[in-house]
């Protein structure tokens, strides 16, 4: 989308309604149809330094984020949050304790989809010493998985295991690798 489309829209539209409106009453039919025109060009931006934000579920703290600039993209159909680094972020489970911790270079957040998308040397550490590299990670808030289909590094207190493709949980327990590499130590 050219970056002035929506702004030239507005300003035709407040135009109409300014013509319109100086000719007498707007109908009923040209009211919607100005309305329309309105509500299809209306985004807005917001900006934040130093984000420091919260994922708060029924008075339990989820999540905290930190970051260094983000920029909130809002329109009709979505809800965007771009959040520049370094970005860190703890996971809490429901006694208030960390579990998880990842850290990379940006993220973005979709609000609509409960989904964050982690970019740039991803690292995930647990606090029973489990740990994760990537480049990139998706993170499924509402069902708590995270996935990718790059390449990733997992070290365990027994296992150092390298792969393409990556499925399991945050806590790094339960998990699979599409095509694994890598040292094992069975017991």
């Amino acid at each position: 989308m050219e970056p002035h489309k929506p702004l030239f829209s507005l300003l035709l539209s407040l135009a109409l309604t300014a013509t319109l409106a100086s000719c007498g009453e707007l109908s009923e039919e040209q009211a919607h149809q100005v309305d329309e025109a309105l509500g299809d060009s209306l985004t807005s931006t917001t900006e934040s330094w130093d984000v420091d934000m919260e994922i708060i579920e029924e008075g339990i703290k989820k999540m905290h984020l930190t970051g260094s600039y983000a920029a909130t993209y809002t329109a009709k159909d979505s809800n965007t949050t771009r959040i520049k680094g370094p970005v860190d972020i703890q996971l809490y489970d429901s006694t208030g304790a960390v579990t998880t911790r990842a850290s990379c270079n940006r993220a973005v957040y979709n609000a609509d989809k409960a989904i964050f998308e982690l970019f740039g040397d991803v690292r995930v550490n647990t606090s029973d010493n489990r740990h994760l590299e990537s480049e990139y990670l998706r993170w499924g808030q509402d069902d708590n998985r995270i996935t990718t289909p790059k390449f990733v590094i997992i070290k365990t207190p027994t296992d150092s295991i390298a792969g393409t493709g990556f499925e399991g949980t945050t806590d790094l327990v339960n998990y699979t690798i599409t095509k694994p590499t890598g040292q094992f130590l069975v017991d």
